[in-house]
């Protein structure tokens, strides 16, 4: 029998992944079985071991109704899974959240890497009445509560909120995308889609236009912003041009608030205003909700990026998928004065790749804590660059284990603010 293509092998692990989706809306996997499972070929989003496939033509469909769909990777899966480094006097202590394309599930560890508590909860389960995708087979963006409730994204099929024992608070259908926030008043920020034609942009082609959605903590709709408008209203309009050759054309994956503890740092920071990131046209954008008005955008000297984090210095700190000159960086830009005051990699430091996803958080002890995505692992580095902690995917799929999922997100936090983990009735 002849090899299957990569595109071939994609096809038959997409169709085992149906009957895996059907199952587990009617047994709940133990942490066991979704961990350590290296026999199956689950439904989400994985990397192959093969040559890359071709994304020539990513973006020219509407795939999925209304997202730019991201493509599978070309790295191998790596042969240690789990933390396998970890500096104890270098490294910032506390408990990692993670977010995978391996299943509709967050997972929580400490630092060497012991599951401490798993959230799962299915699409199907959780909306009935839609269809499901193959985004869906896995949650996107998850945010954590220090009681252990969490909202979660099914990428471009709705939100939910969880209890820290899995069980449904609410849902929400709208189409949401990439990224979650809370506002100072607990209110939650987020990001959605709509397909339609916008004649002065594309009279005879439908578009997507991103929305920033402000809910209040219950789920329920407060307003929607158009980014659209946004850009209209000010003197950026003229950012989004040339616009992209598909319909995805801003593709936005990152809105994060301003508090006043931010824009203490600042003269550009303003207190209400919402950092966005737009991938498609390497934009990162403040944005004014109430005015309906972008008041300040840059763009490069990034591309592809994702997550400008906007930090208590008065900088921003991003992952900059394609803008390295041998792949991928994370970056701190002052935009002051739109100088780029940290760089990592250096010129003498192995160098990341994500060109899809990728993301960031400054920790209490100076060190940056990097998800490099599509390379399925994550890594705190010392302000110097020194790696002080690694932790790479342990959620493997493919007879030959050739895949690797997808690592969305790690998000660090100490252990004092997440007073559920070990309360006696943790999964």
């Amino acid at each position: 029998m002849s090899r299957l293509s990569a595109r071939g092998r994609l096809t038959v692990i997409l169709g085992a992944g149906l009957l895996f989706v059907l199952v587990a809306l009617f047994r709940r996997p133990s942490t066991e079985e979704l961990i350590d499972r290296e026999d199956i070929q689950p439904p989400g989003r994985w990397h192959l071991q093969t040559s890359r496939l071709d994304e020539s033509n990513a973006g020219e469909e509407l795939a999925r109704v209304l997202s730019l769909p991201y493509m599978a990777g070309s790295k191998a899966a790596p042969s240690q899974t789990g933390v396998t480094r970890h500096d104890s006097e270098l490294a910032q202590p506390g408990l990692n959240l993670y977010v995978s394309g391996h299943g509709p599930e967050v997972v929580l560890v400490d630092m060497q890497g012991t599951l401490m508590h798993r959230w799962h909860y299915p699409f199907e389960r959780a909306f009935p009445e839609k269809k499901s995708t193959i985004d869906t087979a896995y949650i996107r963006r998850a945010l954590l509560y220090p009681n252990g409730d969490l909202l979660a994204i099914f990428q471009g099929g709705g939100m939910i909120k969880l209890d820290r024992l899995s069980n449904l608070i609410w849902a929400s259908d709208l189409p949401y995308y990439n990224h979650l926030s809370l506002d100072e008043h607990g209110r939650i920020l987020a990001i959605a889609k709509t397909a339609r034609v916008v004649p002065e942009l594309r009279p005879d082609a439908t578009i997507l236009e991103d929305s920033i959605v402000l809910l209040t903590p219950e789920g329920e709709l407060l307003r929607r912003v158009s980014l659209l408008e946004c850009f209209a209203a000010s003197e950026f309009a003229d950012l989004i041009h040339p616009l992209p050759d598909h319909p995805d054309i801003f593709h936005t994956n990152t809105v994060l608030p301003i508090d006043g503890t931010l824009a203490a740092g600042s003269d550009v920071l303003r207190p209400g205003q919402l950092v966005v990131s737009l991938r498609e046209i390497d934009t990162v954008a403040l944005i004014d909700p109430d005015a309906v008005k972008v008041t300040t955008a840059w763009r490069g000297p990034w591309r592809g990026q994702h997550q400008p984090v906007p930090l208590s210095s008065g900088t921003l700190l991003l992952f900059d998928n394609k803008g390295a000159r041998t792949g991928s960086r994370v970056v701190e830009f002052d935009p002051a004065n739109g100088e780029l005051s940290w760089v990592f990699p250096g010129e003498d430091q192995q160098s990341l790749s994500s060109p899809e996803a990728g993301s960031c958080q400054r920790l209490p002890n100076g060190n940056t804590l990097i998800t490099e995505s599509e390379m399925a692992r994550a890594l705190e580095i010392t302000p110097a660059g020194q790696v002080v902690w690694e932790f790479v995917s342990p959620h493997r799929a493919g007879e030959q284990l050739e895949l690797v999922a997808t690592l969305f997100e790690v998000i660090r936090f100490p252990v004092e603010a997440l007073p559920f983990v070990g309360s006696g009735d943790t999964p």
